[in-house]
């Protein structure tokens, strides 16, 4: 029998087993005999900062989005909020201007082109040292705003990212993004103590001016690209634990599925665009972890097809092979029955996580599609999640 097979199948279980299991155990093992540096203490004078939030027809919740911000701890004199209206057609921006009297900004595009190309026309009207990016669709705790500012009285930081807390309903069919969010901050947290992480947290993360008006291509994350920016800039980004954010599971698997293919199809552009940044030879650790964090786990989903072939192949002529590729059909019917669940209901916790796999599978592979195509998705439609539950 040929090795052809075996390698297909074994290729993405290597990758798989490197990028989840391997890599966070070389982590967790170094960070053993590295203490963790000391949280800087207060400035005297806190910094000037500018909140953004990125918003396309958020008229249901900017009301309360902006009410969260008004509400942080922080000096409201060295505090501008800044809400970037990609072009919205409904109550947004009257909304926003209702809050004008109270110090609340609203930066219009006038023609819809996406979230980065309307943070890319925002930035001039940034006035802040440090620059806090959020969602509308998330809250940021009150005390979070200062725990990320706090840390770049270092100044070899250029990037602080928050702690995402995912949050839901039990009957969602997406319960198994709550246990993957807390995995991958837990990975953010090891990498932090060993010297900084290689992407930032969407919903809540904040940067230097310099790194926050660098000017990107529309089809790219800046919130993976920040952390590339400030790595070139010899700088570091870095996980706070302290900053907290609360952020609603998405409503249903298959608008997951849709999520992770926009996010990783955006994030291969940009990873690519830091494509340098993976040469170790010249930036060490960063590039080790940048391979291992991104890379490797993008690469499983690629790799997924081709062991599909190797499992059939094998199954011709192994029983072994044959049981393998009747459970791997169960775990996917599994999958779409979650995908299909009633909504309301609670879904079983195995189905739940089967769908949350399945849905990533889905997204991954739709990702790489449109990758190889070359095909640009600068124009963002945001993932339209649950109300925070009180």
């Amino acid at each position: 029998m040929s090795v052809v097979p075996y390698v297909l199948v074994a290729l993405p279980i290597a990758i798989f087993a490197w990028a989840y299991a391997g890599y966070p155990a070389l982590l967790w093992l170094a960070s053993r005999f590295r203490s963790a540096g000391a949280v800087p203490n207060d400035p005297a004078t806190w910094p000037s900062i500018s909140i953004t939030v990125p918003a396309y027809n958020e008229a249901a919740r900017i009301r309360s989005t902006i009410e969260s911000l008004l509400a942080i701890d922080y000096p409201a004199d060295r505090r501008q909020i800044l809400i970037v209206s990609d072009a919205s057609t409904d109550d947004t921006d009257r909304i926003v201007a209702e809050y004008a009297d109270r110090g609340v900004e609203l930066h219009r595009v006038v023609q819809r082109a996406g979230k980065t190309a309307a943070e890319n026309s925002a930035a001039a009207s940034l006035r802040g040292e440090i620059v806090v990016n959020t969602d509308a669709s998330i809250r940021i705790e009150p005390h979070s705003v200062k725990a990320l500012v706090r840390m770049f009285a270092d100044p070899t930081i250029g990037v602080a990212s928050g702690r995402d807390v995912s949050v839901g309903s039990e009957s969602e069919g997406n319960r198994g993004e709550q246990g993957y969010v807390g995995y991958e901050m837990w990975v953010r947290d090891l990498e932090t103590q060993l010297g900084g992480i290689v992407g930032a947290s969407g919903c809540c993360y904040a940067a230097r001016a310099q790194i926050q008006r660098t000017v990107l291509r529309d089809d790219l994350a800046r919130d993976f690209a920040s952390a590339l920016i400030a790595r070139r800039l010899g700088l570091r980004a870095v996980s706070v634990n302290e900053a907290t954010a609360v952020v609603p599971r998405t409503p249903s698997l298959r608008a997951e599925t849709k999520r992770k293919a926009r996010t990783m199809a955006q994030g291969l552009e940009t990873l690519r665009y830091g494509a340098s940044l993976m040469n170790p030879f010249r930036y060490g650790a960063f590039a080790f972890a940048l391979l291992s964090h991104k890379l490797a786990r993008w690469l499983v989903y690629l790799s997924i097809p081709f062991a599909i072939v190797g499992i059939v192949w094998l199954a011709l002529s192994s029983r072994v092979a044959l049981a393998l590729a009747f459970a791997i059909i169960a775990g996917v019917s599994a999958g779409f029955a979650a995908m299909r669940w009633p909504e309301g209901r609670r879904v079983p916790l195995p189905l739940a996580v089967a769908g949350f796999a399945l849905a990533s599978i889905l997204g991954g592979l739709s990702a790489w599609v449109l990758a190889m195509r070359s095909k640009r998705l600068p124009m963002w439609e945001p993932t339209r999640r649950a109300a925070i539950p009180e």
